[in-house]
C-alpha cells in the first residue's frame, strides 16, 4: 500500500508544494491581484481623512475598484480579483448603512467599514484552527482535491502533519491581522482612540502590515516544504 496519491502517483512534498504554490497564486492573483485588492482600501482611508465626506470616501473608492473591472474587462482577463475588490467595498457600504441606521457619526460609519474585514479573518481563522486541532487540515482537502481519492491524504501520518504546519501558517496573517486590528478597532468605536486616528491606523494596518504578514507566510510555507526535514515518502504495504 502506498501513501495518498494525486493522478494515481504518491504524493510527495513536491506534490504539496506545487498544490501549495497554485493556491497561493489563486489567493493573491500576482502583483496585480495584490494592487487590485489594495487600492480601494488605500482610497478609501486616505480620502476619508482628506475631505471627511463619506459620500465622497465612498465614490472614490468604487471608482478605483470599478477602473480595475472595466480594465480587466478591456484586455478580456479574469475579473476575480477586480471583483473582490468590489465586493469588498460593497460590503463595506452594507456595514456603513447599518451604522448610520444606529445613529452613527460619519466617523462611526468611516470606521465601520472595516469591521467587515476583521470579522471574516476571525471567521476563517477560528474554521481552520479547528481544522487543525480536529487532525482534518484544511490543506490536507486541497492535496486531497486534486487526488484521485479525496480523504485518502489523511491516511499518512506524515501527510496530516505537514498540511497541519501549513494549515497553521496559512490562517496565521488573518489571526495576526485580527490581533492588531480587532484592538484598534474597539478602541476607536469605543471613543477611547480618536476615531480619525483608529481609521488611519486600520488603513495602514490592513494594507501595509496585512500584506507584509501574508507574504513573510507564504515564504515561511516555502521554507517548510523546501527544507530537508520534512520529506513525504510512499509507504510501503
Amino acid at each position: 500500500m502506498t501513501s495518498a496519491s494525486t493522478s494515481g502517483a504518491p504524493i510527495t512534498v513536491d506534490t504539496v508544494e506545487a498544490l501549495v504554490r497554485r493556491q497561493m497564486a489563486a489567493s493573491l492573483g500576482g502583483r496585480r491581484g495584490m494592487v487590485e485588492a489594495a487600492i480601494p482600501g488605500i482610497v478609501f482611508t486616505v480620502t476619508y481623512l482628506v475631505t471627511k465626506d463619506l459620500r465622497t470616501t465612498l465614490i472614490a473608492a468604487g471608482g478605483a475598484a470599478a477602473v480595475a473591472v472595466v480594465l480587466r474587462l478591456v484586455q478580456r482577463q479574469t475579473l476575480q480579483f477586480a471583483m473582490n475588490a468590489v465586493f469588498g467595498i460593497a460590503i463595506g457600504w452594507v456595514f456603513i448603512r447599518l451604522a448610520g441606521a444606529g445613529g452613527g457619526s460619519e466617523s462611526d460609519q468611516a470606521l465601520a467599514f472595516f469591521l467587515p474585514g476583521i470579522l471574516w479573518s476571525t471567521g476563517y481563522s477560528l474554521v481552520l484552527a479547528i481544522t487543525c486541532l480536529v487532525r482534518w487540515p484544511m490543506v490536507g482537502f486541497m492535496v486531497g482535491n486534486a487526488s484521485e481519492d479525496p480523504l485518502a491524504w489523511h491516511d499518512d501520518p506524515q501527510i496530516v502533519r505537514l498540511c497541519t504546519r501549513l494549515t497553521w501558517l496559512f490562517l496565521a496573517p488573518g489571526a495576526i491581522n485580527v490581533c492588531l486590528q480587532a484592538p484598534v478597532w474597539i478602541l476607536g468605536h469605543s471613543g477611547a482612540l480618536d476615531k480619525d486616528v483608529a481609521i488611519a491606523i486600520l488603513g495602514v494596518l490592513r494594507v501595509g502590515v496585512g500584506w507584509a504578514v501574508r507574504a513573510v507566510s507564504w515564504s515561511v510555507m516555502v521554507w517548510v516544504l523546501a527544507r530537508d526535514a520534512t520529506p513525504i515518502e510512499p509507504r510501503q504495504a
